[in-house]
Order: C-alpha cells, then structure tokens, then sequence
C-alpha cells in the first residue's frame, strides 16, 4: 500500500549544482539537505522545505523537462509568485484548473515547476 510521495527527482546537467542550490534556496525558499556520502559523489543535490523533498540528478545528455514536472502547494501564491518573478524566475499564470491558482516556472537548468493554491 503507498502511503506517501518521499521525494520527486527532476534531473540536472553535470555542473550545474551552484546554480541549483541558489534558485531551490534563495527563489524557492528550501533548505539543502546532505546527500548519503555514497550517493554524494554522483553529484546533484537535495532540497526540503516541511514534507516536500526535491533531489536534482545530474543526467548525462540531459534535457530540461518541459512538460512532465512536480506539482508543488504553496500558501499565498501571489505573494510566492512575486517572490519567483524578483528573482528572474518567469511566472505564468493558468486558470484552467477549476478550484485552484496556479502558475508555471522553471528551474534555472530549464525543468518545468508548477505552484499551486487551492481557492478558499
């Protein structure tokens, strides 16, 4: 029986984890979390903010996912979306989803993120 999502694993190109760690720290809020020693020298790096944990792996040939990507809940999205947009990260809003806010963005490697914020 599944019980919980642990984590979600976007992929990132081989030196890329400076620029990964200032947009999942700073733009996004989330605090790193070390890698195991044995899986430290594959490179790439974690995030956590509360329950969510994002793992970014480095991938030979990698390619920016554009369209498969992490749904991420968020509280006071306009003021996280301005927060996003302050730190050059596009913001782009979608109504299609009835009952909820929500917008898209992308990592600074070009990975897809969604935000979103159930309507009161």
């Amino acid at each position: 029986m599944l019980t919980a999502v642990d984590h979600v694993q976007p992929a990132a190109p081989a030196g890329s984890e400076e620029r990964l760690r200032a947009y999942y720290t700073g733009a996004l809020g989330m605090t790193e979390i070390p890698k195991p020693p044995a899986l430290a020298a594959n490179g790439g790096c974690w995030f956590r903010a509360g329950a969510v944990q994002l793992h970014l792996g480095i991938e030979a040939g990698f390619r920016p996912a554009r369209k498969a990507h992490p749904e991420l809940r968020v509280n006071d999205i306009e003021a996280y979306a301005e927060r996003l947009a302050a730190h050059g990260a596009p913001v782009v809003w979608d109504d299609r989803l009835p009952g909820h806010r929500r917008f898209f963005s992308e990592d600074p490697v070009g990975n897809r993120l969604e935000f979103l914020e159930p309507r009161a």
